[in-house]
């Protein structure tokens, strides 16, 4: 009786120690000084988000498409959730409801004015035609392309991949409906950037002043991805034909034949000044260090672009009380700011993202309304 007394006992004074533990550790995570990663400069007007995605699972005709596999992912849901959508919604009204939300969101921002609606097209056979074997999402131009029509805060983004046989007249055509860049990412794309086959395109890009959004590091929003595809020494062959390429998220979280992803791309950096990156996801819970190393980096300096990598920012990938960096203040300001987008611009200012990042995503995307 006296030693399981003293046994309850004792477990309640360990759970009362580490309950005050956590609590202190709380409040000195929230209470610490903030030390921004650079000074804190303005935030300037009409902000261009360089790097928004959309999708759709066919409804309403949208040419759209998701695998079986990562509609039975668990993946799927979040990804609903955080566009704002339901799948019953979809259905009764079409994939066109996907940009109407992120538009009328994006109308409510205060810093945001514009942002690149990001098409993704799949993997493809010896044929040239959409592999749906190998494709888990597809996310067709011509869908993107009519969803800007109908908002002029959203700009288009197309993708293409450039081992299909009629992708010059494809980027022609994209050209002619707006786009503003070329959007990739391939690992599950399957496309090897330095691939000699792929020279013109590239050059067809240059030609039509298309920019290249291609996405560096690993990837961790699919189920399969040919990781070694990300590497962003295979950017060469493009920045060498002159093509401007933007490498998505620093290329953070990847080592190549054991080299860090962000060093590899340093390196690039001091080679090619057609060579720019985006801080997109940098904030994220599973990114730590990476937006101290975009905004420190002397090989960085100038070359940064704003993007958001929406809908991420909806995720509980992101928030303000992860850091170390902001102060109470800071997070409390953050956390209770409802739009998504000023909760980034927010989150990145307080962090010592300088007014140049912000401003060159407009200076290099930015269409008048």
């Amino acid at each position: 009786m006296n030693n399981n007394l003293s046994t309850d006992t004792s477990g309640a004074r360990r759970r009362k120690i580490l309950l005050v533990g956590l609590l202190a550790v709380g409040f000195g995570w929230a209470v610490l000084p903030a030390r921004p990663f650079q000074p804190v400069e303005p935030i300037p007007a009409g902000i261009v988000d360089m790097h928004c995605h959309i999708a759709g699972i066919g409804a309403g005709g949208s040419g759209c498409w998701v695998s079986p596999r990562m509609r039975n992912n668990w993946r799927f849901n979040i990804y609903l959730h955080s566009f704002g959508v339901s799948r019953k919604e979809l259905l009764e009204k079409g994939d066109g409801l996907v940009g109407d939300r992120i538009s009328a969101s994006l109308a409510q921002s205060k810093y945001v004015r514009q942002a690149v609606l990001l098409a993704l097209d799949g993997v493809v056979d010896a044929h040239g035609n959409l592999d749906t074997n190998r494709t888990e999402v597809y996310v067709s131009d011509e869908f993107v392309a009519g969803v800007c029509a109908q908002h002029t805060n959203l700009l288009f983004g197309c993708s293409v991949n450039p081992y299909r046989p009629d992708a010059l007249a494809r980027l022609e055509w994209a050209k002619a409906h707006g786009a503003v860049l070329v959007k990739w990412i391939p690992p599950i794309m399957e496309i090897n950037p330095d691939d000699p086959k792929l020279i013109p395109f590239y050059k067809k890009m240059v030609e039509l002043h298309l920019p290249l959004l291609s996405h560096t590091g690993e990837e961790h929003s699919f189920s399969r991805a040919a990781e070694n595809f990300g590497d962003p020494e295979k950017l060469r062959l493009p920045l060498s034909l002159g093509v401007t390429v933007v490498a998505a998220h620093i290329a953070s979280s990847a080592k190549y034949d054991g080299e860090r992803g962000p060093d590899r791309l340093a390196r690039l950096m001091r080679d090619y000044p057609n060579l720019y990156t985006d801080i997109s996801a940098l904030t994220q819970i599973n990114k730590p260090g990476y937006l101290k190393e975009a905004l420190t980096k002397p090989e960085f300096s100038g070359r940064l672009v704003y993007g958001t990598d929406y809908p991420l920012i909806n995720t509980a990938l992101i928030s303000p009380w992860y850091s170390f960096r902001l102060t109470l203040r800071e997070k409390w300001q953050i956390w209770r700011t409802k739009n998504p987008w000023d909760r980034d611009v927010l989150m990145k200012h307080d962090l010592g993202v300088p007014t140049e990042t912000f401003a060159r995503s407009t200076q290099m995307f930015a269409k008048a309304n």
